[in-house]
């Protein structure tokens, strides 16, 4: 009875001392829950901060894309600041006042036009589906012995991949782990979610870990180490 007290004081007083929105932040969710000029203006006024917020990402990453003209990364921001407005809209709810209105706002921009970056850089690109190169996962300045080890391991990796995974396993992971492919686009090209591949990731990871140490090998977290003393 005591206990449950206690603990019934203790997320009273954790609940007051949350800071909750302040006044600005909360005048711009009742603005945005509002109805005519007072929503119609509140959202033009987030769209050009959301707008400010795609442009700064966006010229923030432009050096990395060199093949694109200056019409393409305008077109980026403005893309990702609607989507981002529109995101926002739908999830006022979840606005708690940690921080305030604005930062949390901008923040959906950022997210936005990172995404939309990384997916123009690989639209028209086709999706790897088998590594071409192995060799990345040599290292290249490894003692003769531990290089020999590096090899019978990666012989005994291309077998487990062929024989343990299924072709979706297979084509997902070395997509995004091999081949660098953003997780977003690989969600977008295979019609799915970033949660779903996430997952297959995952297992396809969980089997090879498996499989590895069946064969033999001692696999210590992320450093896979050959089959016996070292």
């Amino acid at each position: 009875m005591v206990g449950g007290t206690i603990e019934r004081m203790g997320s009273a007083t954790a609940a007051r001392s949350r800071p909750g929105p302040d006044d600005e932040s909360r005048a711009w969710i009742a603005a945005l829950r509002g109805e005519g000029r007072e929503h119609e203006a509140a959202t033009a006024r987030l769209y050009e901060l959301l707008l400010r917020a795609s442009r700064f990402e966006v010229n923030r990453r432009r050096s990395a894309m060199p093949h694109l003209r200056g019409d393409d990364f305008d077109d980026l921001a403005h893309q990702a600041a609607s989507d981002a407005l529109m995101a926002i809209l739908g999830k006022l709810d979840d606005f708690r006042g940690d921080s305030r209105f604005t930062t949390w706002a901008y923040k959906f921009a950022l997210l936005e036009a990172a995404v939309k970056l990384r997916r123009r850089a690989w639209q028209g690109r086709e999706l790897p589906v088998e590594p071409e190169r192995w060799s990345l996962f040599a290292d290249p300045g490894s003692s003769p012995a531990a290089g020999s080890e590096q090899r019978e391991l990666l012989e005994q990796l291309q077998e487990k991949i062929k024989s343990e995974l299924s072709p979706h396993q297979r084509e997902v992971l070395l997509a995004v782990a091999v081949d660098g492919v953003p997780i977003d686009v690989m969600a977008e090209r295979l019609g799915t979610t970033r949660g779903a591949l996430y997952k297959a990731i995952h297992d396809a990871r969980k089997k090879l870990r498996a499989g590895l140490e069946a064969a033999g090998f001692e696999l210590e977290g992320n450093k896979e180490v050959s089959r016996g003393e070292q």
